[in-house]
Parts: C-alpha cells; sequence; structure tokens
C-alpha cells in the first residue's frame, strides 16, 4: 500500500499531515485527513470501500466536490501510485467467500 503526505485544504482550515495512496486489496485510492486530536479518526476519509476509487483522477475530484483541495502531490508520487493502481490484484478472501462485494 502506498501513502504519501499532502496538505489538505478545506476553507481556512489546512491539514499539512493528509495521507492520499493506493490500497491493493480494496483496489481503490484514498485520502484521509483532519484527525480528531484524541481519538485520531478521520473528518476526510474517502477510499474506504472496495474499488471506490479507481483512479486517482476520480478521488481528486470527489475531494473538490465536497471543498477539499490536495496539495503537494509531485509527479514522481502521481506516477507511483498509478503504477501500484495499474497491477492486477487477486480477490480477497472476503470476496472469495462473498463477505465483501
Amino acid at each position: 500500500m502506498s501513502r504519501y503526505i499532502v496538505e489538505i485544504t478545506n476553507g481556512n482550515k489546512t491539514d499539512e499531515q493528509g495521507t492520499i495512496g493506493f490500497d491493493p486489496p480494496l483496489r481503490t485510492f484514498f485520502l484521509q485527513g483532519f484527525p480528531h486530536p484524541e481519538t485520531d479518526e478521520c473528518a476526510l476519509w474517502f477510499g474506504a470501500f472496495l474499488e471506490e476509487y479507481p483512479t486517482l483522477e476520480s478521488i481528486i475530484e470527489r475531494a473538490r466536490a465536497a471543498g477539499y483541495e490536495v496539495r503537494g502531490l509531485s509527479r514522481e508520487m502521481m506516477v507511483a501510485m498509478i503504477k501500484e493502481s495499474g497491477r492486477p490484484t487477486p480477490p480477497s478472501l472476503g470476496e472469495r467467500l462473498g463477505i465483501v462485494r
């Protein structure tokens, strides 16, 4: 699983330690930010479900639609995530058992 630190803004709030990456078992890109100081539960968490955001573009567009901007994505980060997302991933045990859809 790839994980990269990015800056995420929402209006006048900024999380300089936001996370973006690709989760091979779920075959989705994910974006997390704005953790609660006591529980670490993120106010922003996209990409927690199977094949929810299959492209980097789709998760960036979703973030923008929700009022978030992602900054600090380098070309190298984008290429690495896109490469990882292109590798075939076999169905997980949960998928094979029909638990995850």
